[in-house]
């Protein structure tokens, strides 16, 4: 699978290749409403948190993962601890809906089993490990320099998943 990787118990991920991506463009509906990604999920989430419809309304309408971002650090009345009190859940919404509307996207999920997931950015401190799958230190957690808060969400999306008694689709499923 492009841009994902499993090394014994981690299954590490990064970029725009790989379905764990918050960035790869795979479309899914949520209360009616159409997202090309997970990333313009976020972005749109956060505005909406924040009341900023204008932004909002901006995220909706750009065409790639990275415009939504920027627009994303734009949105008005911005409060870290309101952010960080929310944004998982945010997240784990959007990469719900994500995965259980693409089948392709729910088994790679689900193969994902018996690893921890996570997200091998060398930028990302936060949402990731602040290192890339080729440095010798992911493999332990305790010299990650960032959070893998993105890998987190989805590890606990797919034990819920999992614990629900969802499988992936038979490949003769229509």
């Amino acid at each position: 699978m492009a841009g994902t990787q499993r090394q014994g118990r981690f299954t590490f991920f990064w970029k725009e290749e790989s379905p764990f991506s918050q960035f790869n463009r795979v479309t899914f509906v949520v209360e009616g409403v159409r997202y090309i990604c997970a990333e313009q999920f976020m972005m749109a989430g956060k505005a909406r948190i924040f009341g900023d419809s204008e932004i909002q309304a901006e995220i909706m309408l750009a065409k790639t993962p990275r415009a939504q971002k920027a627009l994303g650090r734009k949105v008005r009345g911005f409060d870290v601890a309101t952010w960080e009190r929310e944004r998982e859940r945010i997240v784990y919404a959007g990469n719900h809906a994500k995965f259980t509307q693409n089948a392709s996207y729910l088994e790679a999920l689900l193969a994902s089993r018996g690893t921890e997931l996570v997200e091998a950015s060398p930028m990302d401190r936060i949402w990731g490990v602040g290192l890339k799958m080729e440095d010798p230190r992911i493999q332990d957690p305790s010299q990650w320099r960032g959070l893998n808060l993105l890998g987190k969400v989805l590890t606990r999306l797919r034990e819920d998943l999992l614990a629900a008694g969802v499988t992936a689709p038979s490949p003769d499923a229509p």
